[in-house]
């Protein structure tokens, strides 16, 4: 394209340049050659005068000795005689003798050399006489070399800044044009951080914003599915941790024996996955419908009820004998519940004791999520995505899904000690989904002092939201041993 607007420039500028070089040189050449000859008129006429009031030999002498072209050679005079008999008097050397006795008007004529002006002035005898000046080639030509070369050296300068100029706007156009090529090219490679910078014409700039904006969609599509399978891979572990607690409970033998380490081996393949599933920050959790929290929350209670009757556990849930609608999708809901549970589970022994509390507020919902086990050390490091609090087995995506869920809504996540002694997890969840609302969590949380001991269930909520349906006992029942 930058070659092609080359040529297109240098043919068109030449052309310009030669249509109106070639008309001007020629103006030039004949303004040249009407000044000499106006110049030789002048000097014809200077010796009319003369003329017209003597026909005195040695008086025309001084007349035509007084001008230019005398003292270099070129005028001659010829007067025709007055009476028959007398002879004509010519002075000067006549280069057109044929035509001095035929002229009644001023002609110009070629002659070798140059060109000869004869001027026809009548005499007082009633003849008329003529003056014949000579104009070398040299003085018709004086001065239209220079000219022709000035002309030649303005269009060849032209002809030379046109072509620089539409080498540059070709440059402005091309370079983006092969910016957004490789850029494409680095994309199709997998390099996925390559941006393209929205220079040049409008047209580009729209292009590299199109593209721009079409490498981010790509990285949040993959983002999001990397996302999927190590939560998909998380979310393996709720029905593992179910395996492993019966596995434990079959006793001895063989078929015991393959049962746990089959579990055992599934277990780890599914830890892999989520170890090797890409660490990166999600985009845009958003919820495509909503759902009723404390229908969730009775559902996953009465699951892990049954897990906890067998491990001997006390589970207590309360607040959810009321709706709580919230703007989050069920399965992610469902999901965020199974991972605080299952962590309940997996990182305290056996008897010890949780329990799930839902507090109702104006304009959220708040989960408490609480244990008595040892707790967790580093409470930052718990929420951090893919490091883990540091204990066996933590994957670190656990509470990363119940954060972005919360994040979903304009809430937020804390995890602190609980009134039970061991570990809180806290669950601001938003009841409407909006900029408003994720302004208003951050208020809140910023007035809001970091998580801590609590001498009571409901000490760190605001005025108004009293917990309800306190002691409600876990339903479902015992389903057995499997």
């Amino acid at each position: 394209m930058r070659w092609a607007l080359v040529r297109v420039a240098l043919a068109v500028t030449t052309m310009v340049v030669l249509a109106f070089a070639v008309p001007l040189a020629l103006v030039v050449k004949e303004l040249a050659r009407d000044r000499a000859l106006s110049n030789a008129e002048r000097q014809a006429a200077a010796v009319g005068p003369a003329l017209a009031i003597t026909s005195d030999r040695q008086q025309l002498e001084l007349a035509v000795a007084s001008t230019q072209a005398w003292a270099d050679g070129r005028l001659a005079v010829h007067v025709p005689p007055a009476r028959r008999g007398e002879r004509a008097i010519d002075l000067g050397e006549r280069r057109s003798p044929a035509e001095a006795s035929r002229t009644s008007r001023a002609v110009v004529l070629d002659v070798p050399g140059g060109h000869a002006l004869l001027q026809p002035v009548a005499v007082h005898t009633g003849k008329i006489a003529v003056v014949e000046v000579f104009v070398p080639r040299e003085e018709v030509n004086r001065g239209v070399g220079t000219a022709w070369l000035v002309l030649a050296g303005v269009g060849a300068a032209l002809v030379v800044a046109s072509v620089a100029i539409a080498d540059r706007l070709g440059t402005r156009m091309v370079r983006p044009a092969e910016r957004l090529a490789g850029a494409a090219r680095e994309l199709g490679e997998g390099r996925l951080g390559v941006r393209v910078p929205e220079t040049g014409p409008r047209e580009l700039r729209s292009a590299a914003e199109s593209f721009n904006s079409m490498a981010d969609q790509v990285v949040r599509l993959l983002a999001n599915e990397r996302e999927l399978a190590a939560d998909l891979s998380h979310r393996l572990r709720t029905p593992l941790t179910v395996l492993r607690l019966n596995a434990a409970s079959l006793g001895d033998g063989d078929a015991a024996e393959q049962t746990r380490a089959a579990v055992a081996q599934l277990e780890g393949e599914v830890d892999q996955i989520i170890r090797t599933a890409r660490r990166q920050q999600p985009q845009g959790l958003g919820a495509a419908a909503g759902c009723d929290a404390a229908e969730v929350i009775r559902e996953r209670m009465e699951f892990w009820s049954a897990l906890a009757e067998d491990e001997g556990r006390t589970a207590r849930v309360a607040g959810v004998d009321r709706p709580a609608p919230l703007p989050v999708a069920r399965a992610e809901l469902t999901a965020a519940m199974d991972a605080m549970l299952g962590n309940v589970f997996r990182h305290t022994p056996e008897g010890t004791e949780f329990a799930v509390d839902v507090h109702h507020a104006e304009d959220a919902v708040i989960v408490l999520v609480s244990d008595a086990g040892p707790g967790i050390e580093d409470p930052e490091a718990a929420l951090s995505r893919g490091h883990g609090d540091g204990r066996p087995g933590s994957t670190g995506l656990g509470l990363d899904i119940v954060r972005r869920v919360a994040e979903s809504t304009g809430g937020d996540v804390r995890v602190g000690r609980s009134v039970l002694g061991g570990t809180e997890v806290r669950v601001w969840l938003a009841r409407h989904q909006g900029e408003a609302g994720t302004r208003a969590a951050h208020r809140r949380a910023a007035r809001r002092p970091a998580a801590g001991p609590r001498t009571s269930a409901g000490s760190r909520l605001s005025a108004g939201s009293t917990p309800s349906g306190e002691g409600v006992p876990p339903s479902g029942g015992r389903r057995g041993k499997r």
